[in-house]
C-alpha cells in the first residue's frame, strides 16, 4: 500500500512529493529494501545520476554491518552501468563487515565490465562456479568481450534446461553465431520465429490511440532498469488501463499474437521458445509504451522474464515513415554494445504506423537512433503457457 501510494503520487505529476514520502518511510524503517529500490528508481527518474542511492547510503550511516542494504547498493548501481562506483561500494562493505561472497562476485563483475581483463579473470578463478546464473552470465559476458568464444560457449550451455536459462540463451546465441554453429540456425534463424502484422485496420483510430498513449508520458527523463535512450517509458501495466483506445488495440493484438503462434514451428522441448506450452489464452507478462525524441533509440537487449516480445507502432516522424531506411528500424541479433562484440543484426524490420512485430524475447533487439520527430510504440511480453490449463 505505501508503495502505491508513492506510485500514485508520481503518476498524478508530483514526483517531488513521491520522493519525499518515501525518504519520510525509510527514515523511521531503514531497512526497507523495496523502498530503497522505489525510491532510488523515482531519483533517477527525476533526472538525479549523482545520488540516486541516497537513501540506501544514509541506512547503511547507521548500519553499516546490514549485508542486505549492500547488496541493495550494489545491484543498483550496477543497473545503472556505475562500475567503479560498484568497486568503491565493495571497497567499503568489506570494511564494515568483512569477506562475503557477495562482494568477491560482484568485485568480478564489475572489473569484466570496465574491462580490466586481467583482474576479473583472478577474481573470476577466485570465486569458482557457484549455484548463480546471473553470475554465470556475468562470467560469459567477461569470455566473449575478451575473445574466448568457445570458451563462452561451453560455460553457457551448462546452464540450459533450468527455469531461469532464459538469461542465459542470448549468450549462447551470441557464440553460435561468432563460431559458425548450425545450432544457431535452430535457435534463432527460422524466420517463422519472428512475426510481422499490420493491425492499424483493426483499431477505430490510430491518430486518437496515439494521443491516448502521448497523454501517459509525463516523465521527462528515461528509467533506470530499461532500455530507453532519448526518450520515456510509462511505468505501470498499459493493458490494465481502462481507455477505450488501449482496451481496443490490447484486442487487436490478443488476435494477432494467437495467429503468430499458430504458425510457430513445431514444439521442441529443448528450444527456449518452442519447448514452453504455448498459451490458449493470452497473458501479458508486462505492457508498457514508449516515446522517443530525436536521437532516440532502444540500446539492444533482451526480455528474460518474456516468452515473446514485441513492438506496435502508433506514431512515427515523417523521416521514418518516409525513408532514409534504416533510420529508426527494428534491429533484431544486434549484441549489447558494452561487450564489444562486431556482429551486426541479423534482421531489420521497417516500423510502420499501426504495424505490429513479434520476437522471441531471448532475442536481441533494439532500434536505431533517427534524426528527429517522435517515435510513438506500444509493446509487451506474453508470458509462456501454463501446462493443462487449456483442459482446466
Amino acid at each position: 500500500m505505501l508503495l502505491g501510494i508513492a506510485n500514485a503520487r508520481h503518476a498524478a505529476g508530483d514526483l517531488a512529493g513521491a520522493i519525499a514520502h518515501l525518504d519520510a518511510l525509510l527514515a523511521h524503517h531503514p531497512g526497507w529494501l523495496p523502498g530503497h529500490h522505489l525510491a532510488a528508481h523515482l531519483r533517477w527518474l527525476s533526472g538525479d545520476r549523482g545520488d540516486f542511492t541516497v537513501s540506501i547510503e544514509r541506512a547503511l550511516s547507521t548500519a553499516p554491518r546490514e549485508q542486505a542494504l549492500w547488496h541493495a547498493l550494489i545491484l543498483l548501481l550496477l543497473q545503472a552501468q556505475a562500475h567503479e562506483r560498484v568497486l568503491d561500494a565493495v571497497r567499503r562493505g568489506r570494511l564494515s563487515i568483512g569477506p562475503q561472497l557477495l562482494f568477491d562476485a560482484n568485485e568480478a563483475a564489475a572489473a569484466a565490465e570496465l574491462g580490466d581483463s586481467v583482474t576479473a579473470d583472478r577474481l573470476f578463478a577466485a570465486v569458482g562456479e557457484i549455484d548463480d546464473i546471473v553470475f554465470a552470465v556475468r562470467h560469459v559476458r567477461h569470455l566473449l568481450r575478451s575473445g574466448r568464444i568457445e570458451q563462452a560457449a561451453a560455460l553457457a550451455e551448462r546452464w540450459t534446461g533450468r527455469a531461469d536459462s532464459n538469461l542465459m540463451w542470448p549468450y549462447i546465441g551470441l557464440a553460435w553465431r561468432m563460431l559458425g554453429d548450425p545450432r544457431w540456425q535452430w535457435l534463432e534463424g527460422d524466420e517463422r520465429l519472428v512475426g510481422i502484422a499490420d493491425i492499424g485496420g483493426a483499431l477505430p483510430s490510430l491518430a486518437d490511440l496515439a494521443d491516448c498513449l502521448r497523454a501517459l508520458h509525463g516523465d521527462s527523463h528515461d528509467q533506470l532498469d530499461q532500455s530507453v535512450r532519448g526518450g520515456t517509458q510509462t511505468r505501470g501495466v498499459l493493458f490494465a488501463r481502462a481507455e477505450p483506445e488501449i482496451r481496443a488495440l490490447r484486442a487487436a493484438i490478443v488476435d494477432a499474437v494467437h495467429t503468430h503462434i499458430a504458425q510457430l514451428p513445431p514444439p521442441d522441448p529443448d528450444h527456449p521458445l518452442l519447448g514452453v506450452p504455448r498459451p490458449c489464452a493470452i497473458r501479458f507478462g508486462g505492457s508498457w509504451s514508449v516515446r522517443l525524441g530525436a536521437q532516440g533509440h532502444h540500446a539492444y537487449h533482451i526480455h528474460p522474464a518474456g516468452w515473446l516480445s514485441s513492438a506496435f507502432y502508433a506514431a512515427l516522424p515523417p523521416a521514418v515513415a518516409r525513408g532514409p531506411a534504416p533510420a529508426g528500424w527494428l534491429a533484431l541479433g544486434a549484441p549489447e554494445a558494452a561487450l564489444g562484440l562486431d556482429l551486426p543484426p541479423v534482421r531489420l524490420i521497417e516500423p510502420k504506423p499501426g504495424r505490429l512485430v513479434l520476437f522471441p524475447s531471448t532475442m536481441w533487439h533494439g532500434t536505431l537512433p533517427f534524426e528527429r520527430g517522435e517515435r510513438l510504440t506500444a509493446a509487451f511480453d506474453v508470458a509462456p503457457g501454463i501446462p493443462d490449463k487449456c483442459r482446466a
